[in-house]
């Protein structure tokens, strides 16, 4: 696995840019290698502070030492850091900002699926609508709460799923094809493929305390696959 970029490296904790499709922690298969696995190896030990979504790219902080876990890990569960995301949701989003309050809880027969239910735990997340598009619109999110796929189970309750989410949206590739008239494939291809085949979501700010008072605000530069979708959405006219 190539190593991610650093964004933020001190003696307490590292902050890195997580690439999609790269597991943040071991999984029970032990299926990949994990971003906290190449960082043991690096360091000698690393503490897990919170995790992203496998295909979920962006700000992932990591603790170098117990105090830090200890001093960062309990801001998370205080709900005291700010959590910011970017993400391109299937459908034109007409409302322009608005709050999601609806509780989170495991699906009844579904494993591993969340889903939205009354008796379910707390679970806000705030929308601002960035750009509206015929087919997409580019979202960005800040959660106060930090249940599992939390942004994903909202954007479904919504009804605009997260693009190419294949648990909670249609899963479908985004395609050049799709969006751009009279597409035809170069020369020397046999078939179209995809702008963007993943999860369209990105961890893209994070504002914590760190260990001594500082407060850090840290952002994560968009992956090459979002700017590409996003630069040929560009071309449409905004549907707003």
């Amino acid at each position: 696995m190539k190593a991610p970029e650093v964004l933020k490296e001190t003696a307490d904790y590292i902050i890195l840019n997580k690439p999609a499709g790269v597991l943040s922690i071991p999984d029970r298969e032990q299926s990949a290698v994990s971003l906290k696995d190449m960082l043991i190896r690096q360091f000698g030990q690393i503490f897990t502070v919170h995790r992203l979504d496998r295909d979920t790219s962006g700000v992932i902080i990591f603790a170098k030492n117990e105090n830090a876990h200890r001093y960062l890990s309990q801001q998370f569960e205080a709900r005291t850091t700010e959590k910011y995301y970017h993400g391109l949701v299937t459908g034109r989003v007409y409302s322009e900002e608005g709050l999601i309050d609806e509780a989170i809880g495991e699906h009844p027969s579904k494993k591993g699926v969340m889903t939205v239910v009354r008796k379910g735990k707390p679970s806000l997340t705030a929308y601002r609508l960035l750009q509206a598009f015929p087919q997409f619109s580019w979202m960005e999110f800040r959660i106060m709460t930090g249940r599992t796929h939390q942004i994903r189970v909202h954007m479904k309750h919504f009804g605009h799923p997260i693009a190419c989410d294949p648990v909670y949206g249609d899963g479908q590739p985004v395609f050049l094809s799709a969006l751009k008239k009279n597409y035809k494939l170069g020369k020397n291809e046999l078939e179209e493929k995809p702008l963007l085949a993943r999860l369209a979501l990105h961890a893209s700010k994070l504002v914590f305390e760190a260990p001594g008072g500082e407060i850090v605000s840290i952002e994560a530069p968009l992956p090459k696959d979002l700017k590409a979708v996003l630069q040929q959405l560009g071309k449409q006219e905004i549907a707003r």
